[in-house]
């Protein structure tokens, strides 16, 4: 499927590494124009060498006053990935206010401000949009010693649904991907026991966790004409396991 995203404006959150980093790559190649957002600048440094012209901003999106200074002026985005999160491990009996907190304000809170800011300027532009959060397959199963992370994408899939009930009047759909473990950074931190990996990975129907590529494909589909009618929806991108 060719997708041509020419004259549109992105926001990607979470665009210096992993399933964001190919995201703005993608949608860079597709021509639209691109604004990637991350936490550390090295990486934006080196993305803005593999895609020039893209606009770089460097901000913790868990820090609600900063997000507001660096992202409150963004002008128009017809197109937005939430794809920022932290993945904080601790087995529930251990949880602390402090990986709670964190968790929540990255992974649930950034979405809400960042697509507040967003679907405000279509509203006054009068333009439909695309929304699609980054949630993961623990948002409907369990995954041991995530009990903050897996809790943060139960939330994110009741946001999807809120705001894509509340968005639609305006033309702008919400939806989300759900990925199974996906080799990234933060995934290889996850299976980093082999002999887990191994049980997990066999719990997949397909004998296999997802490629960054399975995910971007997916995000997308979501953001481009193709899915039209489909909103408040959330694609499984996880082998098969829910369906074991």
């Amino acid at each position: 499927m060719k997708l041509n995203f020419s004259g549109l404006r992105a926001l990607v959150t979470g665009a210096g590494r992993g399933i964001g980093r190919d995201t703005v790559k993608a949608l860079h190649a597709s021509g639209a124009k691109v604004v990637a957002v991350t936490l550390i600048n090295s990486d934006l440094v080196s993305l803005s060498k593999e895609c020039p012209g893209i606009e770089p901003v460097c901000v913790d999106l868990g820090d609600w006053e900063a997000t507001e200074k660096a992202l409150g002026g963004i002008g128009p985005v017809d197109l937005l990935v939430n794809n920022a999160g932290v993945a904080l491990m601790q087995p529930f009996i251990e949880s602390t206010k402090e990986i709670f907190d964190r968790s929540f304000n990255v992974n649930v809170r950034a979405v809400l401000q960042v697509s507040q800011m967003v679907a405000k300027g279509m509203i006054n532009r009068g333009v439909a949009g695309s929304i699609v959060n980054v949630s993961s397959m623990v948002a409907y199963v369990t995954y041991p010693g995530l009990t903050t992370y897996c809790s943060t994408k139960g939330a994110l899939t009741m946001l999807t649904k809120a705001m894509a009930m509340e968005l639609g009047p305006h033309k702008i759909r919400v939806n989300s991907v759900n990925p199974t473990v996906v080799l990234t950074d933060m995934g290889k931190k996850i299976t980093a026991d082999p002999e887990f990996a191994r049980k997990l990975k066999e719990r997949h129907p397909l004998r296999k966790f997802a490629a960054v590529e399975d995910v971007v494909n997916s995000i997308l589909f979501l953001l481009s004409d193709s899915s039209a009618s489909t909103t408040g929806s959330g694609i499984l991108v996880d082998s098969g396991f829910l369906a074991s």
